[in-house]
């Protein structure tokens, strides 16, 4: 996510560390959710991925409202910062603080990114073309008051595998922008492919854990709370051992720390209503294996932070 300043430049917005998570560098957080029936969960195979939303939109999906998936990603606005402040009492997706598209204001507690993908598989594939296809919504009706998160809906009979309820939740830091936000009620946050309007929210997923380990934790760890250490299956890592674990920069381009003329890569700013489309001729650097990459940034990069179990009723 950037934030782009009334002069036209561009400055990534940095994640900040979720509630109750510990001082890790980074703001997001992954669920695996099982039903709250007790139901047979099964953990994704090895090569297994996906995608929840498209990246191309710029107008609101049309869905049945009372349908899991119209429910899958929504922005938080939090007015404080507070875990049990009135903007964070509501689950993920409901309640008036919670938006499809960019909140329309400024938010002093930040912005959480809430993603629900599909937790059913056609037990087959993978992976399919437009990494979606393999995998499903659960059916059923939503309750407002509840969203998705402890729904008890159905698979399809085309995707009958239940697989975990896959949940990220991102902590976009848009406090130090305070003093920079515009004040003709314009809208200045835009995601990285170039989209203003939060309609093109989308998350990938690869799996990746070690041998039968999330099998094993679906199987036997139900805490409701969601703590990684109420799991004895799972070896939880400390702050220090997390913030040790990074990626090295693979692509030799400058995307945070400095003001930026444009965005990174080939993604200009496409407002829509319409879909977006790809750039063709493409001149930015967007090779990666280069080892020579420029630190440009004291803002820690992106990164998951903690995977954490929940619940079961």
């Amino acid at each position: 996510m950037y934030f782009k300043h009334p002069n036209g430049t561009f400055f990534r917005v940095p994640q900040k560390a979720n509630h109750y998570t510990g001082d890790p560098n980074g703001g997001m957080t992954i669920y695996y959710i099982q039903p709250p029936t007790n139901e047979k969960v099964t953990a994704f195979p090895k090569g297994f991925r996906m995608i929840s939303g498209n990246p191309m939109l710029r107008s609101r999906k049309q869905l049945n409202p009372e349908a899991a998936e119209a429910w899958s990603l929504s922005f938080r606005c939090w007015e404080t910062e507070g875990f049990f402040d009135p903007s964070n009492s509501y689950p993920p997706g409901a309640g008036p603080y919670d938006t499809v598209a960019f909140p329309n204001k400024y938010c002093a507690g930040g912005i959480r990114a809430n993603i629900f993908f599909p937790s059913c598989w056609d037990g087959k594939n993978i992976d399919s073309p437009d990494h979606a296809s393999h995998v499903a919504f659960h059916e059923g009706k939503v309750n407002p008051n509840i969203g998705i998160i402890l729904m008890d809906g159905k698979c399809p009979a085309s995707h009958p595998v239940r697989v975990p309820l896959l949940f990220y939740e991102t902590f976009w830091d848009t406090r130090p922008f305070k003093d920079m936000w515009p004040t003709d009620g314009s809208q200045p946050l835009v995601l990285s492919q170039g989209d203003p309007t939060g309609y093109g929210h989308h998350a990938d997923y690869v799996f990746g854990w070690e041998g039968d380990s999330l099998q094993r934790a679906m199987d036997t760890c139900y805490d409701g709370f969601g703590w990684p250490e109420a799991c004895p299956e799972l070896t939880v890592l400390s702050d220090e051992e997390i913030n040790k674990c990074v990626q090295a920069v693979q692509v030799n381009e400058k995307v945070e720390g400095v003001p930026l003329d444009a965005l990174p890569g080939c993604n200009p700013i496409q407002n829509g209503p319409e879909p977006a489309t790809a750039i063709e001729n493409c001149s930015a650097v967007s090779t990666t294996g280069i080892p020579a990459a420029t630190p440009v940034s004291n803002i820690p990069p992106s990164r998951i932070v903690r995977s954490v179990i929940t619940p079961a009723a």
